[in-house]
């Protein structure tokens, strides 16, 4: 199951074999037999590497729980557990808690249920505030958006790239390269929720070009379906990358030549107060979980 997740999140299968040390041989063999196992096909190959099914998309996301339980099992005592009660406020920020949270939220309820959990969504500004005052423990956020890191500690959980999403027949699927540049002269679908808008001004001027939006949303899923019925193009992260669009057309993804920031998903908390017992257990539960955002 590792293989075929270091394989999905790299796109290759050679890739994955050098990150897991391992033969290239090994990797392709594991995941046939994941396959002949779950009885579909998870992964498919194109002209430069390998993309996920639908069904493997599914499955990744069944993976990565999976593994992430285990690791926790291994490293958090039952008797530990037992011991643990109380609350914990944790605030989140709008993608974070929409298409993150909801699997680990789920999974720690389970292995924590004497905890009491209360959430609460906010804008990153807002829970920066929050968590500063105290009326917050502890945070769920994008940190590579953090702004006031002078009175907040942080913890990186996951990095995710961003990449280009164009529809399945895109003439730009057929080169070698893309770049901004080529993204420019394309009409852009942008999203601009979780500053989403501002931090793709920072990649765009550091360039001096801009995208030609020609639909601005605060809707992920609207920009999935335009995009997979070729309106537009978009550069997003992976954390919210699904390879289908509602109504079953294909979204297909590539890497920028130059350099475009990562999303990064990370646990925040006030530095002038102690962390709560609670709130403690939560952010080892994610950290072991995620496996320290490597």
């Amino acid at each position: 199951m590792d293989y075929f997740i270091a394989t999905a999140d790299s796109g290759q299968v050679s890739h994955a074999a050098v990150n897991m040390n391992i033969s290239q041989s090994a990797v392709t063999a594991a995941i046939k037999s994941l396959e002949r196992e779950l009885g579909v096909r998870l992964l498919e190959r194109t002209h430069s590497g390998v993309r996920l099914t639908m069904e493997g998309a599914h499955f990744l996301e069944h993976a990565r729980v999976i593994t992430g339980a285990v690791a926790a099992a291994v490293r958090s005592p039952s008797r530990e557990r037992a011991e643990l009660g109380g609350k914990v406020r944790i605030g989140m920020t709008y993608t974070v808690i929409g298409y993150f949270m909801s699997k680990y939220y789920a999974r720690f309820r389970k292995a924590y249920p004497q905890i009491s959990v209360e959430l609460r969504e906010l804008p990153r500004a807002g829970l920066e505030r929050q968590l500063a005052r105290g009326n917050v423990d502890i945070a769920l956020m994008l940190v590579s958006n953090l702004a006031n890191s002078e009175d907040l500690e942080h913890e990186l959980l996951l990095r995710s790239s961003r990449r280009l999403w164009l529809s399945a027949d895109h003439h730009l699927l057929s080169r070698n390269e893309i770049s901004l540049k080529d993204v420019a002269e394309e009409d852009y679908v942008m999203l601009t929720i979780d500053e989403a808008r501002k931090t793709a001004s920072r990649y765009w001027e550091a360039v001096g070009l801009s995208p030609r939006a020609v639909l601005t949303t605060s809707s992920v899923e609207a920009v999935r379906s335009l995009v997979a019925a070729g309106v537009g193009v978009t550069i997003l992260s992976d954390m919210v990358y699904r390879p289908w669009s509602l109504d079953g057309q294909r979204i297909e993804v590539r890497r920028l030549i130059e350099p475009i920031p990562s999303m990064d998903v990370g646990l925040a908390w006030a530095k002038a107060r102690p962390i709560t017992s609670p709130a403690e257990n939560f952010r080892a539960f994610m950290s072991v979980t995620m496996g320290g955002g490597g």
